[in-house]
């Protein structure tokens, strides 16, 4: 039999299982094993990207949720793979050809796409192996990529549907544009920031009334070139006599219209509003109403043109500067005051984004919202927690169209095709364009743009599977059971996955969203470069291992907006990983002529030792199980296996029956036995967790199958084990726990045997000497000393022998502990230095008596105990009565001592 090394070394045992794994296709789907289905679709890392903190996170409660349905007898198909990441990918291979001194005007288009599709192929798939190494059992025979040529056709197919049915349009409206970037971006893309800056009242002079302004507040004098008029609101007192003026421009004396519009806000600021239609949303909404002109004053680049007139050529922020040195020069200014609002920046470099009047193609949100929507009143996709739905729905009903449309040149190009009279026609291809339009294909432009992002990675959960041809894996695996994700892109890429999938197919794409939680830092800061609080997943891999990794990152997943990694939580589990190993090391050897072909079952002949660990074996199933099902509360799942395996198993099992594995016979046998079904089961629970260090250790157990990514999922019993098999070794640990703290409190070496003198009701008593030995040897006991309450005897009786009743210590002279319901006093007499001992109690005298005078002190303030919830001035008022106690302990124990 292979023996386990002394040290666990989790780089070699994760390469070596996950070769094994993938080379043996254990991760892969069967469509014609008549099992039932599980399908997941992996959240689409960028290809630009590498492993960080949240894809761990991410991908494995993914992981965990195939591998447990996997087990559970589920055919299941997990698909990974990479989003092309438009904006973030171009952004990329252009730094890297400026680092040549070149540009991609420079290359062209075609020749710039060719150096970014070498760029993917170099290093597009580092993502795809940090995966492997965290133990992504993904089938990756189902690899995509959402530049791939079946999703590319995915793509058009659906831009094709969506425009024959008016759902896509062309047309001019403002949009986010990152003067960085030089593209649009959607609403969500601009990230809007809490940021300092200032709120500037300017003048408007009325035109023939000398001395007589409208007064405006804006935080961006650069855009007033672009103004077209003023707008009020018409109930606003202030301008009732101004109904019909008009107003010069500041600085450039064009002549505007004051208008009257609901929309304005009479308390904001001075209660006008400078409305600029080509540079800001809403004033372009009431612009349309109005009729004004719309003026843009400012390039793609953020630079001042023409119509700004002495300004032209200027970066924007450097003509705000002129402007309000100008505007303070002609006496137009009134006042500037500090303002903290909220200024939109591209999610990608962060860039402050412009508001710009452009021609962009749309996509009508509100019809493909009301399917979605009418989706998750009827319950066809659930979301946990249960909370999100609302925010979910929330944005549905408040959506405004999709700007889809990106100035770039990495992504799929928009499928419309322009003859060279103008018309233009979406289509699959140039082919079915050219028959559309009865025109040449050689004679037909396509449009430059290309497509957001999210376009394609809205079709991810069926176009993967070979929609829109009618693909076996389609009809088997779609709808797609569950999608575990971050509520960060509930919007970008949830609720678009919803509707496109409504509207394409008819059908959601996912029966259930789990949403996990953002990793932040043991603080609660988010992690960020500049901060220097990343945790790099790969160099924790390469020094806890991934299992450490994954356990420790499920220990804390709470399903909260933000969840704290720290050192010592990872170190916590590395140190379980380790635990284990060790426990295995010592189990194996004794597990000799045990079957090796089948789990090994305990039989007759079980101590009150073994029913114990059995029991506390079903309940911790039951309990996994439900935590698991009900809510998917991983962590919970993950606290009840950790707590098992090392306190339960190892802790306690394993230490209580070594005595019996040494002396062998009938005792030791049904020792080993448990043993090895106890551990070969606890490690297919914890599988889904901890994949790697289980495989290994399971292969050398008595086992049936070839992996345990295959073995059967642990069956918790229909009827839980009843008290009296937790109960009797139960009374056990309590009496050695309680010994166990004497001697710690006492500072007893733990050479030294004590003496212990236990009373309490007969069941604690039985327990105790049906299982001296074990007692005594485990709490490190001389001699055990029992009574039963209310015997007729006052003495104790020796637990393993027939002498007479003796008398206890007494209690002046004896540490007192209680053990459960019983009652345990141990002599203190050649133990203790007395006078290291009283010098200890005293320190804990003044501490105490502190703590009792602040807490009577606290509930003697009647205005406390009046406005405080009762719940906390009860919890005040138990705290005072534990210290109450314990100073009375502490009193006790200086008495003993004497004088």
């Amino acid at each position: 039999m292979r023996e386990l090394s002394p040290k666990y070394d989790p780089k070699e045992v994760e390469e070596r299982w996950y070769r094994e794994w993938e080379a043996g296709g254990v991760f892969a789907c069967d469509p014609a094993s008549g099992k039932p289905a599980f399908s997941v679709v992996m959240p689409p890392p960028n290809v630009t990207g590498s492993l960080h903190i949240g894809h761990a996170l991410n991908n494995t409660l993914q992981d965990l949720l195939c591998r447990r349905e996997r087990m559970r007898g589920r055919d299941v198909l997990w698909v990974a793979g990479c989003d092309h990441a438009g904006i973030a990918t171009q952004n990329v291979v252009e730094r890297e050809l400026a680092k040549q001194g070149l540009r991609r005007d420079d290359l062209g288009r075609a020749a710039f796409l060719e150096r970014v599709w070498e760029w993917k192929e170099a290093s597009g798939g580092t993502i795809m192996r940090q995966l492997r190494r965290l133990g992504a059992g993904c089938d990756w025979r189902y690899e995509r990529f959402t530049m791939d040529e079946g999703l590319s056709a995915a793509v058009a197919e659906a831009f094709v549907h969506l425009h024959d049915r008016g759902l896509i349009y062309q047309g001019d409206y403002i949009i986010n544009w990152c003067p960085r970037c030089g593209t649009a971006l959607s609403d969500i893309e601009a990230e809007h920031k809490e940021t300092d800056g200032k709120l500037y009242h300017v003048r408007y002079p009325v035109e023939g009334r000398p001395g007589v302004f409208v007064t405006v507040a804006t935080t961006r004098p650069e855009t007033i070139p672009g103004d077209a008029a003023v707008a009020v609101h018409p109930g606003d007192a202030r301008y009732a006599g101004l109904a019909g003026a008009r107003l010069t421009l500041p600085l450039f004396g064009r002549s505007l219209p004051l208008i009257f519009d609901a929309y304005v806000e009479k308390d904001f600021g001075t209660g006008a509003l400078k409305i600029t239609p080509a540079h800001d949303a809403n004033d372009f909404e009431i612009g349309e109403r109005f009729g004004l002109p719309r003026v843009r004053v400012m390039d793609p680049s953020g630079v001042m043109n023409a119509e700004a007139g002495p300004y032209a050529g200027l970066d924007r922020f450097a003509c705000r500067k002129a402007v309000v040195a100008d505007l303070e020069a002609a006496g137009l200014l009134a006042k500037v005051e500090d303002y903290r609002h909220a200024v939109g920046r591209c999610y990608r470099c962060s860039t402050v984004v412009e508001s710009i009047l452009s021609r962009q193609w749309f996509v009508r949100m509100k019809p493909l919202a009301r399917k979605a929507l009418e989706a998750l009143e009827r319950g066809d996709t659930v979301f946990q927690p249960a909370s999100w739905a609302k925010v979910y729905a929330d944005w549905l009903g408040g959506i405004r169209d999709w700007c889809i449309s990106r100035q770039i040149w990495w992504g799929h190009r928009i499928p419309v095709y322009r003859a060279p009279d103008g018309r233009q026609a979406a289509a699959r291809s140039r082919a079915e364009a050219a028959a559309r339009l009865g025109a040449p294909e050689d004679a037909l432009e396509q449009e430059t743009d290309v497509l957001d992002t999210w376009f394609s990675s809205g079709l991810w959960p069926f176009s993967t599977l070979g929609w829109p041809a009618a693909t076996g894996e389609l009809g088997r695996y779609f709808p797609t059971s569950v999608l575990v994700t971050s509520w960060d892109i509930l919007f970008f890429w949830v609720a678009r996955m919803s509707m496109f999938s409504l509207e394409l197919t008819g059908k959601v794409p996912f029966r259930k969203v789990l949403i996990n939680s953002l990793v932040a830092d043991e603080h609660g800061q988010k992690m960020s470069k500049s901060k220097g609080n990343v945790v790099d997943p790969l160099l924790k891999i390469d020094t806890i291992g991934a299992d450490a990794l994954r356990l420790g990152l499920c220990t804390i997943e709470s399903q909260s907006r933000y969840i704290s990694l720290s050192d010592e939580r990872l170190e916590t589990a590395r140190n379980f990983t380790n635990k284990l190993w060790n426990a295995a090391r010592f189990v194996l050897p004794h597990l000799a002529g045990l079957p090796s072909g089948e789990p090994a079952r305990p039989g007759r002949g079980l101590e009150p030792a073994d029913r114990w660990i059995l029991a506390r074996l079903d309940a911790a199933t039951h309990a996994v199980d439900r935590f698991l099902e009900e809510g998917t509360q991983v962590n919970q799942a993950a606290e009840v296996l950790t707590h098992f395996l090392w306190d339960d198993f190892c802790d306690w099992y394993i230490e209580a029956v070594k005595a019996r594995l040494a002396a062998g016979g009938a005792s030791g046998d049904v020792a080993r036995a448990t043993l090895a079904h106890v551990l070969e089961r606890a490690l297919r629970l914890l599988h889904p967790f901890c994949p790697f260090i289980t495989e290994e250790i399971w292969r050398l157990l008595p086992h049936s199958g070839d992996s345990i990514v295959r073995a059967a999922w642990p069956a918790a019993p229909e009827a839980p084990a009843g008290p009296g098999d937790l109960e009797v070794f139960g009374h056990l640990q309590d009496l050695v726990r309680a010994a166990r703290a004497v001697r710690a409190e006492k500072r007893v070496e733990p050479r030294r045997g004590l003496d212990a003198y236990v009373s309490g009701p007969r069941p604690v008593v039985d327990a105790a000497r049906a299982q001296a030995a074990l007692l005594r040897r485990l709490a490190g006991l001389d001699r055990l000393f029992l009574r039963e309450e209310g015997s007729a005897s006052e003495g104790y009786l020796d637990a393993e022998g027939s002498e007479a009743p003796v008398a206890g210590p007494p209690e002046a002279r004896a540490a007192v502990a209680l053990a459960g319901a019983a009652r345990m006093l141990i002599p203190l007499e050649g133990l203790v230095d007395a006078g290291a001992e009283r010098r200890r109690l005293e320190v804990e005298l003044k501490r105490y008596e502190g703590l009792v005078r602040s807490q009577e002190a606290k509930l003697a303030n009647a205005a406390f105990v009046a406005k405080a919830p009762a719940a906390v001035v009860d919890q005040e008022r138990a705290k005072a009565a534990e210290f109450r106690a314990s100073l009375a302990q502490v009193e006790a124990s200086l008495a003993g001592l004497g004088a």
